[in-house]
């Protein structure tokens, strides 16, 4: 991390490098929290208000309550983002179980916010696709994005093993969802589809389906290993990732092995919706 930046915590925007949680907060003590990410460009935060209603909406499912209202928290992010002064990076807000006296109890919740760079896709996978590994697994309270990326993180080394991009979660052969991505087929009739159970509700994920409901047929619904063996397309979304196709799942190739028209098409009208949501804000 650049300690050259800023950071919002216990109350107010400190150095970075002075920005500190006590060892007795829940996030430390039993990874009990939930967080929440957007971009930024230029100063204007995309989509915010609907990564706002989902750090909300995590927060409820876990009993955390966010210490600040929604014009409060924005008026914090807005003043992080000019002290920072980054053109293109990412916010995350992350709400902890707070100071645990018991070490298990949840207390006062504390809020980190958070600046950093941002990476997108390297150019060649995006044009050529990558390959996923597939694992047996369901998160806990799929509809909150928590900060426990315990099996994501025990499945990196695998993913790297095999040479794969990224770890399809999926149980009794229905797929849900990434560590950190949503996921997409599109069919050979030529419906884009995306897992509707035991998922995330990205916001990525959810412009991609309004977006593809203007130019094709898309719904949300079970997805099995099998649709996707059969599938002509599949494609990944994310905040900081956009759409990357997806040419192979294990050993199996997807499609003709190159990412497809339809992959392609939703990526330039996604970018077209993030220009549109910046001159909405100008």
């Amino acid at each position: 991390m650049n300690p050259k930046l800023f950071a919002y915590t216990g109350g107010e925007i400190l150095p970075l490098e002075k920005a500190f949680l006590h060892i007795s907060d829940l996030a430390i003590q039993r990874g009990y929290g939930v967080f929440d990410y957007f971009k930024i460009s230029n100063g204007h935060p995309f989509f915010l208000d609907d990564y706002l209603d989902r750090f909300y909406q995590s927060a409820s499912i876990m009993r955390l309550e966010v210490p600040h209202t929604r014009e409060g928290l924005k008026s914090i992010i807005y003043q992080l983002i000019e002290k920072n002064d980054l053109p293109e990076s990412g916010i995350k807000m992350i709400l902890t179980g707070g100071y645990s006296t018991d070490g298990y109890q949840p207390k006062e919740s504390n809020l980190i916010i958070t600046q950093q760079g941002l990476t997108m896709p390297a150019k060649e996978q995006v044009e050529k696709g990558v390959k996923i590994i597939t694992y047996e697994y369901i998160r806990d309270f799929p509809l909150a994005k928590t900060i426990n990326y315990t099996m994501g993180i025990w499945l990196s080394k695998a993913v790297t093993d095999g040479r794969a991009y990224d770890v399809l979660y999926n149980r009794n052969n229905i797929v849900s969802e990434f560590p950190r991505c949503n996921f997409f087929i599109v069919t050979k009739d030529g419906t884009v589809v995306t897992p509707s159970h035991n998922v995330l509700n990205g916001v990525t994920r959810m412009n991609l389906l309004n977006l593809a409901r203007r130019h094709y047929n898309a719904e949300e619904g079970t997805v099995t290993l099998d649709d996707i063996r059969n599938a002509k397309e599949a494609f990944l979304t994310s905040t900081t990732k956009r759409i990357v196709p997806i040419v192979q799942m294990n050993d199996h190739v997807i499609g003709n092995g190159t990412p497809g028209s339809v992959t392609r098409s939703l990526l330039t009208h996604l970018v077209a919706l993030e220009e549109e949501d910046r001159a909405k804000k100008a």
